[in-house]
């Protein structure tokens, strides 16, 4: 699962019924023990138009030529898809990644290497 990492909103009202909504969604999945990623606007935006303070209506432009869409989506619409596209070209990237470390560095190695950087990353 995919959703966005909320750092501003606009008044508390709002602020406090989307932490709701978000907090009511991922405890759904986890759950199922379904991974969540969570992306900022800023990465999401990057991944769609290329630049990450991008309007919305390049979002949806984006959105519409990716998909080869007949119609210019909603921009809640082209938000959710934008989040999923960002989502699976991530998790595809880092699957790659994954998989070419492993197949050139043996598991003994990897191993040490998180040990010696104190797990700033993981493959």
């Amino acid at each position: 699962m995919a959703i966005e990492n909320v750092f501003l909103a606009r008044n508390p009202d709002s602020a406090l019924k989307l932490g709701q909504a978000r907090g009511a969604a991922i405890c759904a999945v986890m759950v199922d023990n379904i991974p969540v990623s969570e992306y900022t606007a800023n990465q999401v935006k990057q991944a769609i138009v290329g630049k990450g303070h991008a309007a919305k209506n390049q979002v949806q432009h984006m959105i519409k030529v990716l998909l080869n869409l007949n119609d210019m989506p909603p921009s809640d619409a082209a938000d959710a898809l934008a989040i999923a596209l960002c989502h699976a070209n991530t998790r595809k990237t880092m699957t790659e990644f994954k998989s070419k470390a492993q197949q050139r560095y043996p598991a003994e190695i990897l191993g040490a290497i998180r040990g010696r950087r104190k797990k700033r990353f993981t493959l």
